[in-house]
């Protein structure tokens, strides 16, 4: 056993480091991945995983190289990244060190949650006016997280400590896995069938955009949009936004800062209070000694010290008064009086009845002139009638059968030609004081000179 050399775990990292390093390979490498658990550090870097259906690496972007970004990267983007691979000696994992990326697409899970988020949005999930405001001072606050995170212990510790009169109630839920969704909503379901929660936060932890996907699920966010009491998503770090984020009725960036947003610090209170007292006093003082300074004025003043004086000549001014409201009184009698003639006079001169005799006789008038018109036009159009029947009875067919003339009739057709009738045929013979009917014996052409 003496003769084995053992190495150390920081000469096997850097032995391993250097395999890396010399490996052309790895110097100069384009890979291709899903985004997840983007982190921004506040030097400028990026630290990140880069991952795939088979397997995960991390990642590292400094700050130089995050400037030269054309987009913002965040979880769910499928990228193309080009760095080199090398070993992080203090933790011993090997990662990737970015120069460049560039976007290749969106992730599954970023698809649906971009989805997700469109078809809420267009439904009103979102909107400003649905918002209910949180209490200023909550007597019950309700937490829906896991029972056993370090999200409930922040909470309850910020809580303790600025508000320790408020009363926390926790609805125990898990927070991620396969039945985290339906847990949340149950819970949420459940802290607004009671009637003693006055606000109620909603989340969890940082995490993966994988681990924080039951805040992503269309069920959560139709609870939180649904629930009568007031919820503050918590859900992840600063820089996570998850749907219940949008849907809330106020966005924590981490649990603790949801704490801080659901109660107010009971020293800010005091001192409210405080302050609210002096004022109330400084201004009840004031009070005091303006009534004080407004009685002295009024015990000093003449009314008090000779109120008889006072009362002699307020009796005298109302007989004045008296006596002025007669006056006027009756002279406005006398002016409304007089209005009163002229109107009566200017009614006698337009009274409606000269006005109907005049309009009687204008239309007995016309009615006049209508019957001489309408004799005239009846002579007129009897003369024109009687002219017309005398140039009708100098016409007439009947007129010339009287001169010895006669009317041929064939089946009830007049006969004006030898064409229309043949031997044998029956015609009637129209004369002017009967009709003779005869038979056609000879029918002879003749030339008409």
């Amino acid at each position: 056993m003496t003769d084995i050399k053992y190495v150390t775990v920081t000469a096997l990292t850097k032995y391993i480091k250097r395999k890396f390093d010399v490996d052309p390979h790895l110097q100069d490498i384009w890979i291709k991945g899903e985004l997840s658990n983007v982190k921004m550090h506040s030097r400028g870097h990026m630290y990140f995983t880069l991952k795939d259906q088979g397997a995960r690496i991390q990642a590292v972007m400094f700050a130089g190289q995050n400037r030269q970004l054309k987009f913002r990267p965040e979880d769910g983007m499928k990228v193309l990244i080009r760095g080199e691979i090398s070993v992080y000696e203090p933790s011993g994992t090997y990662q990737i060190y970015a120069k460049e990326m560039q976007p290749d697409g969106v992730g599954s899970l970023y698809l649906a949650y971009e989805e997700l988020k469109r078809k809420l949005e267009g439904e009103g999930l979102f909107d400003q006016r649905y918002k209910k405001s949180i209490p200023l001072y909550p007597q019950v606050i309700g937490v829906v997280t896991s029972p056993t995170g370090a999200a409930i212990r922040d909470i309850l510790t910020t809580i303790k400590r600025r508000y320790p009169m408020g009363k926390v109630i926790l609805f125990p839920a898990l927070v991620q896995g396969v039945e985290a969704s339906k847990s949340i909503a149950k819970q949420i379901k459940c802290a607004n069938e009671r009637n003693d929660i006055d606000v109620l936060i909603v989340g969890r932890g940082g995490g993966s955009i994988e681990e924080l996907w039951a805040f992503n699920e269309e069920i959560v966010a139709r609870e939180i949009y649904h629930s009568s009491v007031p919820i503050i998503s918590a859900v992840g770090h600063e820089t996570d936004y998850t749907i219940a984020d949008f849907v809330a009725d106020m966005r924590a960036p981490t649990p603790t800062g949801a704490a801080e947003l659901a109660v107010p610090h009971y020293s800010e209170l005091l001192e409210r209070v405080s302050n609210r007292k002096m004022l109330l006093i400084r201004q009840m003082n004031e009070k005091i000694r303006f009534e004080k300074g407004r009685l002295s004025r009024l015990q000093k003043s003449y009314a008090f010290k000779y109120p008889k004086q006072l009362y002699a000549q307020k009796d005298q001014q109302l007989d004045l008064a008296v006596e002025r409201l007669i006056r006027i009184s009756r002279q406005r009698l006398k002016e409304k009086q007089s209005e009163l003639n002229m109107l009566e006079k200017q009614l006698q001169h337009q009274h409606p009845k000269a006005k109907l005799d005049q309009f009687k006789e204008h239309q007995q008038r016309l009615q006049r002139m209508i019957i001489r018109e309408m004799e005239r036009l009846l002579k007129a159009k009897q003369s024109s009638f009687a002219t017309s029947v005398s140039k009708l009875n100098a016409l007439s067919p009947l007129k010339i059968m009287e001169r010895g003339y006669s009317l041929v009739y064939k089946n009830d057709d007049l006969v004006k030609s030898i064409e229309q009738v043949r031997e044998e045929e029956r015609i009637k013979i129209k004369m002017q004081d009967g009709t003779i009917h005869c038979k056609v014996v000879d029918v002879n052409k003749e030339d008409l000179v």
